[in-house]
């Protein structure tokens, strides 16, 4: 089963409102969503989504951890690379409730299992960058460049994904002029999950977002993929014109 994360996902969406509500204070509404989403998912990804954000939001640790455990059980079940960076953060979560509970047994073995499912990612690929730039295959991609989302940022890394829609968007927010490309990279060295995005809105790397500080060679260009609607990329423009986050650099 091979679910890529999709931004434009109903229940993704609606997980993405729940968060809104709750980063305005509104945690009974937030609540809400989050349900609605349990409800209308329709699949185990989808199911482990949802309630992950439902157990996040408990007051209860025995409700958290009930709806921690079905996250994970959800997730282990879709048994899926884009899913398993997942795992140490639910893991993790999962020994947290029980170490709250007084339960030190569970909570040593939940610790041990997020350790062991923590490391390098073991992603490959085929990867993308999505850019305006005009390149050719063969060329390097290389650190330095100046953030999409903070103009006087200089980056230390330069950010690729194995998510080809998620390259579109980095394509469609990329500055300059040009037309959207989405380039085929590979890594010429070491990469490690973006920190921005990892455990972040989501448990693990569901974007399978990354970042090197070595340059990425342009093995092709990628022409399929689902370009956003008018009022999508308005949205998206606004989001990242409001969004006064740190960046990890």
């Amino acid at each position: 089963m091979n679910k890529k994360f999709d931004p434009n996902n109903v229940i993704i969406k609606i997980c993405m409102s729940g968060m809104g509500l709750e980063d305005c204070g509104n945690s009974e509404g937030a609540i809400a969503m989050f349900h609605k989403a349990w409800h209308e998912a329709t699949d185990d990804y989808e199911r482990f989504i949802a309630s992950y954000h439902l157990a996040r939001i408990q007051k209860s640790i025995t409700d958290k951890l009930k709806w921690m455990e079905t996250s994970l059980q959800c997730a282990l079940k879709i048994n899926d690379d884009n899913v398993k960076s997942a795992y140490s953060t639910l893991y993790l979560n999962i020994a947290k409730c029980y170490e709250e509970l007084g339960d030190s047994a569970n909570a040593k073995r939940n610790y041990e299992l997020s350790n062991s499912a923590k490391g390098a990612p073991t992603d490959v690929g085929p990867f993308y960058h999505g850019t305006k730039a005009d390149l050719k295959v063969g060329d390097l991609l290389t650190a330095g460049g100046i953030s999409n989302y903070k103009p006087e940022l200089k980056m230390n890394h330069i950010y690729f994904t194995a998510n080809v829609n998620g390259a579109g968007l980095a394509a469609t927010l990329a500055k300059g002029e040009g037309r959207e490309r989405i380039y085929i990279i590979e890594p010429t060295g070491e990469f490690e999950n973006d920190p921005n995005v990892t455990d972040k809105k989501f448990p693990g790397n569901l974007t399978r977002s990354y970042r090197s500080k070595e340059p990425l060679r342009i093995i092709g260009e990628e022409k399929e993929w689902t370009k956003l609607t008018t009022t999508e990329r308005r949205e998206w423009r606004e989001k990242s014109a409001k969004n006064k986050g740190e960046i990890i650099n």
